[in-house]
């Protein structure tokens, strides 16, 4: 069976990030159609530890599925992950090409204080 394309750079992107990811928690981004959510995991132990999404009640954008409402994603989640303690992760970007609302977030979640 053939996997599509998505399915490969993500199980391209996976490979890489668990061979150089040296114990430090994972950034996750899903891109839907409407929202834009993303996650920090801790891979060793198989737990969340930070989530923000364009799909919460506080702090709501008017147009949830712009660069502009994936910028506010990338500054929470940064925010949040600094109230963690946390400072260093590693990102997933998953099937998704690091272009347009992906590269947004992730862009706000290094000028938000996170390094990847």
């Amino acid at each position: 069976m053939t996997k599509n394309l998505f399915d490969r750079r993500k199980t391209r992107a996976r490979y890489k990030i668990s061979q150089s990811s040296n114990g430090r928690p994972r950034l996750s981004v899903y891109r839907s159609g409407k929202h834009i959510y993303a996650q920090i995991i801790d891979d060793a132990i198989g737990v969340t530890l930070v989530t923000a999404s364009t799909h919460e009640k506080d702090g709501a954008v008017s147009k949830s599925y712009n660069i502009a409402a994936a910028v506010e994603v990338g500054k929470k989640i940064a925010e949040r992950a600094k109230d963690k303690g946390l400072s260093q992760v590693v990102f997933d970007r998953g099937g998704y090409i690091y272009h347009g609302r992906v590269k947004a977030l992730a862009e706000a979640a290094r000028e938000g204080g996170l390094e990847f």
